[in-house]
């Protein structure tokens, strides 16, 4: 397991993230348990991994252990509440968040975006914000590789509790960033296909990815069992009906204007 070298700095935003160096000699966005936002790293660590299942472009990560005498030297990290892991997330550099550009002509992953916006539905995550995705310009002016980050509001919130997993949202998020997003998804049979793939995700898998949440995140147990419950009935039951009605509400009135 890699281990911290330098602590870099504190970054902007309410989710307790820390970029810090490790041995590997790469930057990773670190984030710590914090009380209050109590469901913050088991979000983070199970949308990762559905992400990284489904080949979307998500930076690498990894659960880390930072030793309490690292903390300790770090004023910003030595109040914080210590536990066994944290999760560490691949810096990705050179990028601008979606504020931060005015003008997007070309996405050069489209492929990926239909699948992006089906995984926000289904993980109920109502917080993509162009905040939330990085964009990488390359060789041509205006065109841009496509990251996403930040799940720590999926299941619709960063602190939700058992009975929210039962009331969670089935209908349109609003979402610049997926209009965004659907300028440049070339085919709506994308929508279906990327639903097909959520779909056949092997259900012990989901358990597996779930089970993995260390235990001194707090997540009971009957807690992981309405993570996997919920997962499992939007995949079959409700995401179907929002794939339909993004394509009608979302997709279609995009192209017709630009058509």
């Amino acid at each position: 397991m890699i281990e911290p070298t330098v602590y870099q700095k504190k970054l902007e935003g309410k989710s307790n993230a820390h970029l810090i160096t490790f041995s590997d000699g790469k930057d990773y966005v670190v984030k710590y348990f914090q009380p209050g936002f109590e469901k913050t790293l088991p979000n983070e660590w199970v949308a990762y991994c559905l992400a990284r299942y489904l080949g979307l472009p998500i930076p690498y990560a990894q659960l880390v252990e930072i030793p309490q005498d690292f903390s300790s030297q770090v004023p910003e990290l030595a109040q914080m509440s210590h536990t066994n892991f944290q999760f560490a997330s691949l810096y990705v550099p050179n990028c601008v968040d979606g504020h931060q550009v005015s003008n997007v002509s070309k996405i050069i992953n489209p492929e990926s975006l239909a699948g992006i916006i089906l995984f926000d539905y289904w993980l109920c995550n109502r917080d993509r914000t162009r905040k939330n995705i990085l964009l990488h310009e390359e060789n041509h002016l205006n065109s841009y590789q496509l990251w996403v980050i930040d799940h720590a509001e999926i299941f619709g919130s960063y602190n939700w509790l058992q009975p929210d997993l039962e009331m969670l949202p089935i209908g349109i998020l609003k979402s610049a960033t997926h209009k965004l997003m659907a300028l440049f998804i070339e085919d709506e049979k994308q929508f279906t296909e990327q639903l097909e793939l959520i779909q056949t995700m092997p259900i012990l898998l989901i358990e597996e990815i779930v089970a993995l949440i260390p235990d001194d995140w707090g997540v009971s147990m009957e807690e992981k069992k309405g993570m996997v419950t919920t997962l499992l009935n939007r995949r079959k039951n409700i995401l179907p009906k929002l794939v339909q009605k993004v394509i009608q509400n979302v997709y279609r009135p995009l192209h017709q204007n630009q058509g």
